[in-house]
């Protein structure tokens, strides 16, 4: 599965699919078989972190 590369466009598709299919972000990484490290880094550079509560980036 190809995911979006550029940061801003990754953030709105990650979020999306965590609102619309994922209860996790764990559950989504494993499911598109993606690094959550990665992405988490790369939302990172961005000023955006995970949170479970939300189960969103912020």
């Amino acid at each position: 599965m190809s995911i979006p590369n550029n940061p801003a466009i990754l953030l709105s598709y990650i979020n999306t699919k965590l609102r619309d299919e994922f209860s996790s972000l764990d559950e989504l990484c494993k499911s598109l078989c993606i690094s959550k490290s990665d992405i988490e880094k790369k939302l990172a550079s961005i000023g955006y972190v995970y949170s479970e509560e939300t189960n969103s980036f912020k």
